[in-house]
């Protein structure tokens, strides 16, 4: 079972000074049952529309929307836009078109829509941390998609600067093992993105597998995706 912890409305009132400023809807059961039903029109849905119009108007420009455990990121919105939206319409519209959003309905792990300003991120620095009895045991380049060679020559300040903000707020982390994602800034604050629980279903990326001695992690402690290597020599192919 999900610690409640790992819920944003739960975690934000602790950590919210280290994470991006958001704002929640609460919803009625009456509008969690047309979510889960996917339901992008009709009264429940144009109500809870119209009540998350205030918090879409307290967004400078566009904004992000998640619900407790999870963003709309099976949407074709998170693919051609990383999730932006400008309307309280559009913002239902994705949610409800979202399966991993529905599934987290059924799961009973939703209580509401939360709502921040959307932040063009720069995708290097995206990182999941392993905290392990409120210790960084390892961490993680977050977008698998390819080597980034900027990140070589300073993983090792990345690692002390991450080190030093679990540090910083481990009194804070009402649960001692779990993962969480965050955000470098060009002014080198760590921003918290999102908790996930340690194991089960979240994705260890670099550190490949949850059954392994997590006490001690083989250095570098900050896994990074490896440059592409050459072949060189005579190479035979054959089919």
């Amino acid at each position: 079972m999900m610690n409640d912890f790992l819920r944003t409305p739960v975690w934000y009132p602790v950590l919210g000074a280290y994470s991006l400023m958001t704002n929640f809807l609460k919803l009625t059961p009456e509008e969690l049952e047309a979510l889960k039903n996917g339901e992008e029109s009709g009264a429940v849905a144009q109500k809870a529309i119209n009540r998350l119009k205030p918090l879409m108007k307290m967004v400078p420009h566009s904004a992000f929307v998640s619900v407790d455990v999870c963003a709309p990121v099976d949407t074709e919105r998170y693919t051609a836009k990383r999730g932006a939206v400008y309307s309280a319409q559009s913002a239902w519209r994705f949610l409800a078109r979202s399966q991993k959003v529905r599934q987290a309905v059924v799961a009973g792990h939703v209580t509401s829509i939360c709502v921040r300003p959307f932040r063009s991120m720069n995708i290097p620095r995206e990182f999941r941390l392993f905290i392990k009895d409120r210790k960084l045991a390892a961490a993680s380049q977050y977008h698998l998609i390819r080597h980034f060679r900027r990140l070589e020559g300073v993983k090792k300040d990345y690692w002390k600067r991450l080190d030093k903000f679990v540090k910083e707020i481990s009194e804070l982390l009402e649960i001692p093992t779990l993962v969480m994602d965050v955000y470098v800034t060009t002014k080198h604050e760590v921003l918290i993105i999102d908790l996930n629980e340690f194991g089960g279903k979240t994705d260890p990326l670099m550190l490949r597998k949850w059954e392994q001695d997590w006490e001690n992690i083989s250095e570098p402690k900050l896994k990074l995706m490896p440059p592409p290597f050459k072949i060189s020599g005579e190479v035979t192919v054959s089919f």
